[in-house]
C-alpha cells in the first residue's frame, strides 16, 4: 500500500462538494434533494456500488439484497455509498453473445466512475461476462476497488439425483433426443436444474472467473467460493463494505495489486480448477488493460506444470461448486498448489497470497485432490497451434472423451449455425463418429461476439448409435459448463480470411493435445489458391454499437477488447473539468 495516507481535502469527491463556488452549491443542493444533508458527505469517502441486478438475471437476483449488506459495511466503516446500476449480462439469454457487449459494460463502468464523485468502487458481478466487464473498466479508471462475487447457485436434484447446471442440460438433452428420456422426465429436470439464486454450480465460466479474480488480489479471501444463497455471503458482503472504505483512505488501488505475478496466480487457479476456455479470453483482456502482456504461451506453459484438482463438474466426474465450498473452497485449492504460485502477491485484504492461506484446510481430499491423485495431470486448458489456427486455438482437454486427444478425421463443414442446425437430425446425413465438424464465421467479428456455439450437438443419427463425443472445430466459443473435444477461439478466425475459412468437407485435419498441434492435411499450394478464390462476408451491423463492435474488436488471441481501450493506445483521461 501507498504510505501516505488520505486527509478528507484529499479525497475526490470533495472536489465535487467542498469548494466555496456556484457549482459546488449546486451539487450540494442535489445532494440535499436526495435527502441527504452535509453530515453525509463531510469528510466521508463516497462509495459506489455498481450492481448488474436485473430480472432477466437468476444469476443476480439477490444483489438487491446484498447491496443493503454493502450499504451497510460502508455505513460502519464512515463512508456514503451510493448505488449505480449498471448493464446486466446474463450470458444464457443475451443474444447473440454476451461477449458482444462485455466491452460496453467496460465503457459504462470507466465512464460512470469517472463522471460522478466517486472515491471508491465495489464492483457486484458473477455471471460469465459481468466478472471481467466490471473489472476491465475499473481497472482503467484505478480507483480503489473490490469485486463481490455472486457466488454459485445450489445444488441441483430430480428424483434424488444431483443435477449440474449447464452439463447436465447438455447431457440430458441428449438423451431426450436419443428416445432415453420422456418430456415429462425432461421437464422435472428442467425444473430441477436451477433451484436458487446464483450463477452455474458447475466449473463454468462464472466460477472459474471469480475464482480468478480473487487470485488476482481483487476479492476479499475465500470470497469466490461461497454460495450465493449462503449467510456467509452477506457477512462477506458486509465486509467489502467496510474494507472498501479504508482502502480508500490509503489510496490502495489496482495499480498495486495487478502485477505480472498475479496474472500467473489467475492462470494457474483456472487450470488447477477445470476452468473454462473463457477464462482465457478475459485474462488476457484484464492483463493487457494493466498494461501486462499475457499471451497464449503463458497459458500453455502454465497448463503444462499445474494438474487439475477440483473435482467439480465437468471436469470432475461428481461434485459441483457447493461441495467445492464445504471441502475448503479457494483457499483451500490454493494451498495444495502453493508451489505454483507467487505467495507474495497483493490483494484486496491488504495481505498477501501466502497470509491468506495460512490457516486454509483441505476438508475432503476426493473433492480438493491431492497433487499427486489429480483429475487431470496437466491444466485443464490447452492451446494448439499449426496451419489451421497459426495464432492459436484452445480446449478444454480434462473435459473430453480421452481417445479424441490424439485423432485425425475428414470434415463436415458448416458456414453457419443456421446451416448445420438444419441438418443435425437428419437421419441420412453423411457422417460418422470419426468426422470432425466444422463451424465457421462465429468468432469475433463474424458472430459477431463469438456466440456460445462451438460445442455443436452431436448429430441425433450419432446420438441415437451412443456416441456423446467427437472432434469440433470452430472460432467461437462454448460454455464453460460444457464438454467434450470441442477446439475452440482459432485465430485469426474464418470472417476475415483465417485458415478455417479455406477448409472444404472432405479435407482430412490431425490434432494431437500432447504435442499441442493441429494441422490441416491440404498443401500449401492447394490453400494458397482457395484463398486467391476466398470470398469475405459482411458485417451483419451497419449501425450503432455492433458496427463499432465489429470494426474494432481484436482476435481471441488478443483479448477480444477494442484496441482504443487498451492503456497502449493512448493515455486515459484526467480527471473531470468541474466548472
Amino acid at each position: 500500500m501507498r504510505n501516505q495516507l488520505k486527509t478528507p481535502d484529499m479525497l475526490r469527491s470533495n472536489r465535487w462538494l467542498a469548494a466555496n463556488d456556484f457549482r459546488s452549491f449546486n451539487h450540494r443542493s442535489r445532494f440535499m434533494q436526495m435527502g441527504y444533508g452535509p453530515e453525509d458527505w463531510e469528510g466521508r469517502p463516497i462509495i459506489a456500488i455498481l450492481s448488474t441486478w436485473s430480472d432477466l438475471n437468476p444469476c443476480h437476483h439477490h444483489f438487491k439484497e446484498r447491496i443493503e449488506d454493502v450499504k451497510r459495511g460502508i455505513y460502519q466503516a464512515g463512508g456514503l455509498p451510493v448505488e449505480l446500476p449498471c448493464m446486466s449480462l446474463f450470458e444464457s439469454i443475451v443474444k447473440p453473445s454476451a461477449l458482444l457487449y462485455r466491452n460496453l459494460l467496460s465503457m459504462e463502468v470507466e465512464e460512470l466512475l469517472r463522471s460522478y464523485p466517486i472515491d471508491g468502487v465495489v464492483l457486484m458481478g458473477g455471471c460469465d461476462k459481468t466478472t471481467p466487464g466490471l473489472l476491465l473498466g475499473a481497472i482503467s479508471m484505478n480507483l480503489p476497488t473490490i469485486f463481490i462475487p455472486a457466488g454459485p447457485m445450489i445444488k441441483g436434484n430430480y428424483r434424488g439425483e444431483t443435477l449440474g447446471s449447464g452439463s447436465d442440460a447438455f447431457k440430458y438433452w441428449d438423451e431426450y433426443r436419443a428416445g432415453n428420456v420422456s418430456e415429462e422426465e425432461l421437464e422435472g429436470i428442467c425444473g430441477g436444474i436451477g433451484r436458487s439464486v446464483g450463477t452455474c454450480m458447475t466449473m463454468g465460466t462464472a466460477s472459474t472467473m471469480t475464482a480468478v479474480v480473487e487470485s488476482l488480489g481483487m476479492s476479499l479471501p475465500g470470497s469466490s467460493s461461497i454460495p450465493a444463497a449462503d449467510k456467509c455471503h452477506n457477512r462477506m458482503c458486509a465486509e467489502a463494505g467496510r474494507r472498501i472504505v479504508d482502502m480508500v483512505w490509503k489510496d490502495y488501488a489496482p495499480d498495486q495489486i495487478l502485477t505480472r505475478k498475479s496474472f500467473e496466480n489467475g492462470i494457474s487457479i483456472a487450470m488447477a480448477m477445470g476452468g473454462s476456455t473463457n477464462a482465457i479470453i478475459h485474462i488476457i483482456a484484464l492483463a493487457r488493460r494493466a498494461g501486462i502482456n499475457v499471451a497464449l504461451d503463458d497459458f500453455d506453459r502454465i497448463s503444462r506444470e499445474v494438474p487439475v484438482i477440483a473435482n467439480v463438474r465437468p471436469s470432475g466426474d461428481k461434485y459441483l461448486m457447493e461441495d467445492f465450498y464445504y471441502a475448503g473452497g479457494i483457499l483451500a485449492l490454493m494451498m495444495r498448489i502453493k508451489d505454483f504460485l507467487h505467495l507474495d502477491a497483493q490483494t484486496v485484504s491488504g495481505k498477501t497470497i501466502s497470509e491468506n492461506i495460512k490457516n486454509a484446510e483441505v476438508y475432503n481430499d476426493d473433492v480438493i485432490r491431492p497433487l499427486d491423485d489429480p483429475i487431470y495431470k496437466e491444466g485443464s486448458l490447452a492451446v494448439l497451434k499449426g496451419n489451421l489456427a497459426p495464432d492459436g486455438c484452445v480446449i478444454k482437454a480434462s473435459a473430453c472423451n480421452p481417445k479424441l486427444l490424439k485423432h485425425t478425421g475428414p470434415a463436415l463443414v458448416f458456414d453457419d449455425y443456421p446451416s448445420y442446425k438444419a441438418v443435425m437430425n437428419n437421419e441420412d446425413l453423411e457422417v460418422t463418429e470419426d468426422h470432425i465438424l466444422i463451424l465457421r464465421n462465429a468468432g469475433p467479428k463474424g458472430g459477431p461476439g463469438m456466440p456460445e456455439w462451438g460445442m455443436l450437438p452431436i448429430p441425433t443419427k450419432l446420438v441415437k448409435q451412443g456416441v456423446r463425443d467427437m472432434v469440433r472445430i470452430s472460432d467461437a466459443r462454448m460454455s464453460g459448463t460444457s464438454y467434450g473435444a470441442c477446439i475452440l477461439h482459432v485465430a485469426p478466425e474464418s470472417f476475415i480470411g483465417g485458415p478455417l475459412a479455406l477448409v472444404k468437407t472432405g479435407d482430412m485435419i490431425s490434432i494431437n493435445v500432447a504435442e499441442r498441434k493441429i494441422h490441416l492435411e491440404v498443401s500449401e499450394k492447394e490453400l494458397a489458391f482457395r484463398k486467391k478464390e476466398l470470398k469475405l462476408g459482411e458485417t451483419k451491423y451497419q449501425r450503432g454499437y455492433g458496427w463499432m463492435y465489429s470494426k474494432y474488436v481484436l482476435q481471441a488471441d488478443e483479448g477480444c477488447d477494442f484496441e482504443f481501450l487498451l492503456n497502449s493506445y493512448g493515455a486515459t483521461p484526467g480527471e473531470p473539468d468541474i466548472y
